[in-house]
């Protein structure tokens, strides 16, 4: 199963893409920038051309979106909300099924205790595909994590439906 991980933000989108069979590979992993200054329509514009692009590239067959969580800034909330429906309405458009995850659930996922630090989880990405250091930026890597959580999560539900798992995440009864 190829599987795209955004984490959603209105400045840095980042993004991830792996396979998840027998084991996970990262086939791409980056980040979308938009250039401070800019109007807000002009980086929605070009999170969503960027974003569109990915999913015509590597055509994953799902889209793992990480849900946002803000405590303090609510200008910053608001944007990087607009920015996570950008990336939905993407998606959408491009016909891949999404699913969202909490931050809590992507460090349970990833690293099996949902209050890791961002350093214990990285490295966990790091380990977990194999790569020799830790993917830069941060969202890059917060985006690979995301998409291996909802590897091990829909591994975690094929068992429980009785969906035997093929190498390339076919499933059949």
């Amino acid at each position: 199963m190829r599987i795209l991980g955004i984490d959603p933000g209105f400045g840095r989108t980042g993004y991830g893409i792996i396979e998840a069979g027998q084991s996970l590979k990262a086939m791409e992993y980056g980040c979308i920038e938009t250039e401070a200054h800019t109007p807000n329509g002009s980086r929605f514009r070009d999170i969503y051309e960027a974003v569109t692009d990915v999913i015509e590239r590597y055509r994953p067959e799902v889209v793992a979106i990480e849900q946002l969580f803000f405590n303090r800034n609510v200008t910053t909330a608001f944007t990087a909300a607009e920015a996570r429906g950008v990336v939905v309405l993407a998606a959408e458009l491009a016909g891949v099924k999404q699913y969202s995850y909490t931050p809590m659930q992507v460090k349970m996922a990833v690293v099996g205790y949902g209050r890791a630090d961002k350093r214990q989880v990285q490295e966990m990405v790091r380990v977990l595909l194999k790569l020799p250091v830790i993917p830069k930026p941060d969202d890059a890597a917060d985006a690979l994590a995301i998409a291996i959580a909802h590897a091990h999560s829909y591994r975690i539900a094929a068992r429980v439906d009785g969906v035997v798992i093929r190498e390339r995440g076919e499933g059949r009864r």
